[in-house]
């Protein structure tokens, strides 16, 4: 049975069909997921049956993972295949989360934006979902970027972004709490347009939950472009937001698209497991014809 790809959304998303992700696949129907996930960005596998180790297997098919844990504590990690491996949980055992990000909403953010080299690929295969809310929503970057008005392009062409840690500049001390966040872990500092390795495309690279500061302006004209620049990075219409069923597999493109989960109640139970796949330093963008 061939792959199939259906969009799910005009503005990205696809759901793909035909492929039993827990067995090995041939160098044809990687090349056409590889494809499929450069045009549509987010890619959807129904009801697959993923032990960590064939998660893992099939990560590799598209990088190496991260050489160090990732949010470790909690995470289960003497029983992981590999440190990078982590749980998405808010289930607790005597007390304690057995993973990491467990509770409440989570603004729109880019994996690993606040390391040096930020993740290319994200994977999560849900395993327990609530009956309500926990959604992921997904934006396109590209068409942040897209909308964006020309001044605002040429003013930030060549600004970089510092981006932390779950420190964003709307992250409230609740929020913190919530995902479980206590320690302040690095920053890293990326242009705000960024160039897309393989598509050469140019996508918006900031993001609520992480970017901190636009560099080299002061804090209240930082704060006031970037509430700018977030209301086109969220506007609806190049939204997608994917209501999660036992067994779904989704995968996404950092470089080009910012994720939110939304809320859910205390009482439901929620494990997701992710994997990630490791990128290099994001490229600055050569803007043209913007006055």
């Amino acid at each position: 049975m061939p792959i199939k790809v259906s969009p799910v959304h005009a503005s990205l998303g696809a759901r793909i069909t035909g492929v039993d992700l827990s067995a090995p696949l041939s160098g044809a129907d990687l090349q056409d997921i590889h494809q499929a996930w450069l045009e549509y960005i987010v890619l959807i596998f129904a009801d697959q049956n993923l032990s960590d180790e064939a998660q893992l297997n099939f990560s590799l098919n598209f990088g190496s993972p991260p050489d160090r844990p990732i949010h470790s504590k909690g995470t289960q990690s003497d029983d992981q295949i590999h440190k990078s491996v982590m749980l998405v949980s808010n289930i607790r055992d005597d007390g304690k989360t057995i993973g990491s990000l467990p509770d409440g909403e989570m603004h729109f953010h880019t994996d690993g934006a606040y390391e040096r080299d930020p993740y290319r690929y994200t994977m999560l295969h849900a395993l327990e979902v609530p009956k309500r809310g926990g959604n992921t929503l997904f934006a396109n970057m590209y068409k942040a970027y897209e909308m964006l008005p020309k001044f605002l392009k040429s003013k930030l062409a060549d600004v970089d972004a510092k981006h932390g840690f779950y420190t964003g500049v709307d992250v409230s001390k609740k929020m913190r709490a919530n995902l479980g966040i206590s320690k302040y872990k690095g920053t890293a500092e990326h242009p705000v347009f960024i160039c897309h390795e393989e598509t050469g495309r140019t996508a918006l690279y900031v993001n609520r939950l992480l970017t901190e500061a636009l560099v080299g302006f002061t804090q209240s004209e930082s704060t006031k472009v970037l509430s700018e620049l977030f209301s086109y990075a969220e506007r609806p219409e190049i939204i997608y937001e994917h209501v999660w069923s036992p067994g779904d597999f989704v995968v996404w493109d950092n470089r080009c698209a910012n994720h939110a989960r939304t809320d859910f109640g205390e009482g439901e139970r929620r494990l997701l497991r992710r994997t990630t796949v490791q990128g290099t330093r994001p490229e600055r963008a050569t803007i043209n014809n913007v006055n």
